[in-house]
């Protein structure tokens, strides 16, 4: 009966379960924020590539020997 109660009484489980909820928590931040970076930074890289595509090279005044 001892072992049960001593069982019952035991909160090892219960700081388990903590670790386990705020790890869980801390990868779901973390991939909210790699999320929302990703989506901004594509949008950047899309009108840095349209700005490449549309430019057009300045000629250079270098004379050919």
């Amino acid at each position: 009966m001892t072992k049960v109660m001593q069982f019952l009484n035991a909160e090892d489980g219960a700081i388990t379960v903590d670790w386990v909820v705020l790890t869980a928590a801390i990868i779901g931040l973390g991939l909210v924020v790699v999320t929302i970076i990703a989506a901004g930074t594509t949008n950047v890289s899309s009108g840095v590539g349209a700005s490449l595509n549309d430019a057009t090279p300045a000629e250079l005044n270098v004379p050919f020997f």
